[in-house]
């Protein structure tokens, strides 16, 4: 389904009525062309037909739950993905951060709160491809070619690479599947490959938000990225953990 020019579509997936009129009226104010589902299966079908930026999901959804329901919408669709709860459980976190959920909202919530996040994605620029998409067969072939493009920003450490405009990245001659979270972390490492990096800046400078209380995002997506990279587990080999303060490219020295 094509779209015009800046316009911006939400799907909003949540089985409470009230709470669902409330998030629709707020993305509606924000200038989003909106549609709702109230269960799992309803909101995948949305997704697939209304190809929207953005995708609020409930976890505790009737018939497949948030988790679940978010899995198959990240074989769809690299829209941001903000999952909202009303259970305050850390595991619930974890999983909905690892299956490709962007930011994390608990119940109850305020409008206020809401359109800051939701602002904060969405400095972020939008890929426009399938996150969890196949890599190309012909990645190799192209990759060489982004490097001789002028002021095209081309980002390597070692067998990775990153075409920072173009929103894709390799591992020799192999594309990634990233997730948008995943991408601009890597890319930020990458530009700065000595820096260490704490999770609050990381925070600043990805998410666009300094709720300290948020750093296990940045852990959470660190480490799905590492596993993308090929790293295992207690062995980096291209993201290094600088205890107690954050991370850094791995020197390669």
């Amino acid at each position: 389904m094509s779209q015009t020019h800046g316009e911006r579509r939400a799907v909003v997936v949540e089985d409470d009525e009230d709470i669902r009129s409330l998030i629709e009226f707020t993305l509606t104010t924000q200038g989003f062309d909106v549609r709702s589902a109230e269960t799992g299966f309803d909101g995948v079908d949305q997704v697939r037909e209304f190809d929207p930026d953005l995708v609020t999901l409930d976890l505790g959804l009737p018939g497949i739950d948030g988790i679940e329901t978010c899995r198959r919408i990240r074989e769809l669709t690299d829209a941001y993905v903000v999952m909202i709860t009303a259970r305050d459980d850390e595991i619930d976190r974890l999983l909905g951060l690892e299956t490709g959920a962007d930011d994390f909202l608990s119940k109850p919530f305020s409008v206020r709160e809401l359109k800051a996040r939701i602002n904060a994605l969405f400095r972020r620029p939008r890929r426009g491809v399938g996150a969890a998409g196949p890599a190309p067969a012909s990645a190799s072939a192209v990759a060489p070619a982004v490097a001789a493009v002028p002021d095209h920003e081309v980002l390597e450490h070692g067998p990775l690479r990153v075409d920072v405009d173009g929103r894709r990245a390799f591992k020799t001659a192999d594309e990634l599947a990233l997730t948008r979270t995943e991408f601009d972390l890597l890319t930020e490492l990458m530009r700065t490959p000595a820096r260490v990096w704490t999770r609050e800046a990381l925070l600043r400078s990805v998410w666009g938000t300094d709720w300290a209380s948020d750093t296990h995002l940045v852990e959470v997506h660190i480490g799905n990225l590492r596993r993308k990279l090929g790293e295992a587990q207690g062995k980096p080999k291209f993201i290094r953990t600088v205890r107690g303060v954050g991370y850094r490219m791995e020197s390669l020295d």
